[in-house]
């Protein structure tokens, strides 16, 4: 916290006031003391945490970093950056936070934008507390949340019939962003029909003899898979309304430039999950997919991640949305990066890509939806992090994940809970990972050097503009590892990171650490080396004794029997820990998957002995 220094305006100036510390005055005190003989009172700044964009009223800069990013004085709430402008700002506290509309004092002539986060939330330095960051989402992927209410299109009176029943009603239809309503009257919340878009296969307007007046020779045909509706009014009316049903089936996706009859969209399919369909039909991804622009999943480093539903199956999906025209034509190819990584990875910890589509103005990714990210399920928790039960599960099906992609020499590059994605709600979910905009094909002996991931998950190596390897990977991890025990980042922005990992009572404070088992810290150092070619492999990782522990291994033969695949332990581990159980009397874990050989066969990797390793650690699957 920081005082200013201040003389009171009076003959007897080399008497200090007592309340007050001493010291020289800064350059605007002296520019600031007038001859109206008023009490100069100072700021009571302290370091202060922002959720809101905020600026400094002194600079008019933005207060930028992820945490701790100025300095706001407790009673007037003035915000300042943390150095120069500090030191240049006047002793003029009015001892009360403005209020609405209210400039601060004349002499910065500017408005203030106050933080809007409450004061529960400051968080304040001690010396008997860490000064790591706490875990949050980064700005760069954040989180979305769905709205209760959609958004309107189009709405007003309109006349219909189906096909199953001829006789014509007359409904307020109301168009939002997620279905068609056919309400009772406009006031009401009670309706007759609702029609979700991603229920209707087609939209038409067709001319038929349906009715005899002149203003009406047009229908407007909604086709869904169980019910045609027929909407008969003047043609001004069916057009608009056709557009906007139109408009509302593709929301993200309205080209100026493309010819649907002569260009097309085109499409690419992995094959694995999905019938080959006929190319008429797939040459429009809103003829296959209907996108829910109200329903943002997240971000990546391209695009837009919305949630979709595939019409006919009425599967749910996640459709990433990239648009082209936001980059340089030299960096089209990078957009596709992520597609063409995914195409050639099948592995059950990795999301499964479903389908592409591009046109002329963008790319759509078709992935499959699951149900949170690690996260979420960190900062949900009681503590705000996991036990270390649940984070060996993870971190275990993260690893094997690793394992299969650089054996493809595919290295993710930006690792993050928020990459990592969970299949339930459960405590014990399986685990996918995703996002791979970053990622890069390296060999085991190669570097690269382009700009790429999540500050705060980055290696020193890349923070550095060094080259780097698939070991980037590891320290990611390693990163992981800790914010999921401790509910914070491991490293503050104040000091070198070599520094503070050379501090063990800086890198692990009683509070957690105290209650964590030693294993886990010592995995967690092996992974956070600066030196790449000290820190742990995947391999080292997965034999590690933290690791290799029968708890986990339950958890994960459960996990495998409700998935039915066998791709996370290995059967020659089988014979060593039934020698276990019996020898401890423990519980036996759960059966095999029945297809367990054929699946096996997909991601079954050579044995390998461990080294420093013993007991019935000596022989682990790698």
């Amino acid at each position: 916290m920081h005082f200013f220094n201040f003389q009171p305006s009076s003959p007897n100036r080399n008497r200090k006031s007592p309340s007050l510390p001493s010291g020289k005055m800064s350059c605007t005190e002296k520019l600031s003391t007038g001859s109206s003989g008023k009490m100069k009172v100072p700021h009571r700044f302290e370091i202060h945490s922002y959720t809101r964009p905020t600026v400094c009223c002194y600079c008019k800069k933005l207060l930028k970093g992820l945490i701790r990013q100025g300095m706001q004085c407790k009673d007037c709430k003035l915000n300042v950056h943390k150095r120069k402008c500090l030191e240049c700002i006047p002793m003029d506290c009015t001892g009360e936070a403005p209020k609405e509309n209210c400039e601060i004092p004349k002499i910065h002539q500017m408005k203030m934008i106050p933080d809007l986060q409450d004061d529960e939330s400051k968080i304040p330095v001690h010396e008997a507390s860490s000064n790591n960051i706490p875990l949050q989402r980064i700005v760069q992927s954040i989180k979305h949340t769905k709205g209760k209410n959609y958004k309107v299109l189009k709405e007003g009176w309109l006349v219909h019939h189906t096909n199953r029943e001829g006789m014509r009603k007359r409904h307020f239809w109301r168009l939002d962003t997620k279905s068609v309503t056919l309400f009772q009257n406009d006031t009401t919340s009670k309706y007759y029909k609702e029609i979700p878009l991603s229920e209707i296969l087609s939209v038409e307007l067709s001319k038929q003899n349906l009715c005899t007046e002149q203003n009406q020779s047009y229908y407007l045909e909604l086709r869904t898979a169980n019910v045609d509706y027929y909407i008969t009014e003047d043609t001004n009316t069916l057009k608009a309304w056709e557009t906007a049903i139109r408009q509302a089936l593709m929301p993200v996706d309205t080209p100026k430039t493309t010819n649907p009859s002569t260009q097309g969209n085109k499409e690419s399919s992995n094959g694995a999950n999905t019938k080959k369909e006929n190319p008429e039909q797939s040459l429009d991804i809103s003829l296959q997919y209907q996108i829910f622009p109200d329903e943002v999943l997240g971000s990546g480093q391209f695009g837009i991640v919305y949630g979709g539903v595939h019409r006919t199956s009425g599967r749910g999906v996640a459709i990433k949305v990239i648009d082209k025209m936001r980059f340089p034509t030299k960096q089209e190819a990078q957009l596709k990066n992520e597609v063409q990584i995914l195409q050639n990875i099948h592995h059950p910890g990795v999301v499964n890509l479903e389908k592409m589509f591009e046109t002329v103005e963008r790319i759509f990714v078709v992935m499959e939806k699951l149900k949170g990210d690690m996260l979420e399920m960190i900062l949900s928790s009681e503590k705000g992090r996991l036990s270390e039960r649940i984070t060996k599960f993870l971190i275990y099906q993260i690893l094997m994940a690793l394992k299969h992609l650089h054996l493809k020499c595919i290295v993710h590059c930006d690792l993050k809970p928020e990459n990592v994605l969970l299949s339930s709600d459960s405590d014990f979910p399986q685990v996918k990972l995703c996002d791979f905009g970053f990622a890069r094909i390296i060999g085991e002996k190669s570097f690269r050097r382009s700009v790429v991931g999540t500050p705060a998950y980055l290696a020193p190596e890349v923070l550095k503009n060094k080259g780097y390897n698939r070991s980037l990977d590891m320290w990611s991890v390693g990163v992981i590892v800790y914010v999921s025990l401790s509910g914070t980042f491991p490293f503050n922005e104040e000091e070198d990171i070599n520094d503070q990992i050379q501090n063990a009572a800086f890198m692990y404070p009683p509070n957690p650490w105290k209650e964590i088992s030693p294993e886990a810290i010592d995995l967690i150092s092996n992974l956070l080396q600066v030196k790449t070619r000290k820190r742990f492999t995947v391999d080292k990782s997965l034999s590690h004794a933290w690791l290799q522990d029968y708890q986990t291994w339950c958890d994960l033969r459960r996990l495998e029997s409700e998935v039915g695949t066998r791709y996370l332990t290995h059967q020659s581990d089988d014979a060593r820990w039934e020698a276990y159980r019996k020898l401890h009397n423990l519980e036996p874990p759960p059966p095999v998957p029945q297809d367990a050989e054929e699946n096996l066969m997909t991601f079954d990797y050579p044995l390998e002995p461990t080294r420093n390793s013993s007991g019935i650690f000596g022989r682990v699957r790698l």
